[in-house]
């Protein structure tokens, strides 16, 4: 049998199409197993909310997944399947995202009866660390970090602006300040004063009130920042149920949710531990 140069284009041709759609079948495969093995050792229902840069499909260009009320949706349903008797763990990887889908999901984990342990092994800022917020224990890589939950307003002229920032401006005397910063200066304290509710809320359960006022004003109020780092030694001197001691499942786990491949990736290494080595005595 022979083949024609044509033949083996189109058969080039059919094997780059079918091969990543068969990698990544493979890899969905054999991430559903290691979240199950999770799920037995740890005699838990684990649910992963890790947002990723994709990338569109033909166009490649790039845009940032963050909290949306599809993720509030999907984890909901699944601690609607969750019996009350079972903990869940949760992995969160996240820049944050709406206010209205992390309070849901919040919520419905701080009404779960049994344990809820939240994973950070790398980052859950803003509404990730308002997820955070209503677990029983809240375990970190020990160079992860969360993030204050002060809220930011849009604006549609310039993007959006902390809410702390908006009420500060305001504040200043200014004869010619428009309506509308007014209007956004109204709607930032009322943001703020919900959100500063919602962390009492979540914590007033796990600590003395006053405690559980203090660290809602701080996370709420703008203090810092909305991309500060808040490590794992920050997070304990705040008060917050946290430890550094992340199995490493958890960092094995999120080998399984690769970034979208790029023409070139921005860091590369050899993928495999590197231990020291006793230097050899000197020859003569």
């Amino acid at each position: 049998m022979s083949f024609s140069i044509s033949d083996i284009f189109w058969l080039f041709f059919i094997v780059a199409i079918l091969l990543p759609i068969i990698q990544r079948r493979i890899l969905d495969i054999r991430r559903l197993q290691f979240l199950h093995k999770i799920e037995e050792d740890r005699k838990a229902r684990l649910v992963t909310l890790i947002h990723r840069q994709e990338a569109l499909s033909f166009l490649g260009i790039p845009f940032a997944r963050y909290i949306d009320i599809e993720d509030s949706e999907q984890i909901l349903r699944a601690i609607r399947l969750t019996d009350p008797k079972v903990p869940i763990d949760i992995v969160l990887h996240t820049p944050g995202g709406l206010v209205l889908a992390s309070e849901q999901i919040a919520f419905a984990l701080k009404r779960h009866p049994s344990k809820v342990t939240v994973f950070v092994p790398h980052y859950a800022m803003s509404g990730g660390t308002l997820i955070a917020l209503a677990a029983d224990e809240i375990v970190m890589d020990a160079n992860a970090v969360l993030g204050p939950v002060d809220p930011q307003i849009g604006d549609p002229r310039g993007g959006s602006f902390p809410a702390a920032s908006v009420i500060a401006a305001a504040d200043i005397p200014n004869p010619n300040r428009d309506d509308q910063t007014l209007v956004l200066a109204d709607v930032a304290k009322k943001a703020v004063s919900q959100v500063h509710d919602v962390v009492y809320d979540l914590i007033k359960d796990k600590m003395p009130e006053d405690k559980a006022r203090e660290i809602s004003q701080i996370l709420s109020e703008g203090r810092w920042t909305h991309d500060y780092p808040i490590g794992v030694d920050k997070a304990e001197e705040l008060g917050l149920p946290v430890n550094d001691r992340l199995p490493k499942d958890f960092h094995q786990l999120m080998q399984f949710y690769p970034q979208t491949q790029q023409r070139r990736p921005s860091v590369e290494y050899v993928p495999l531990p590197y231990r020291s080595r006793p230097t050899p005595p000197r020859g003569r």
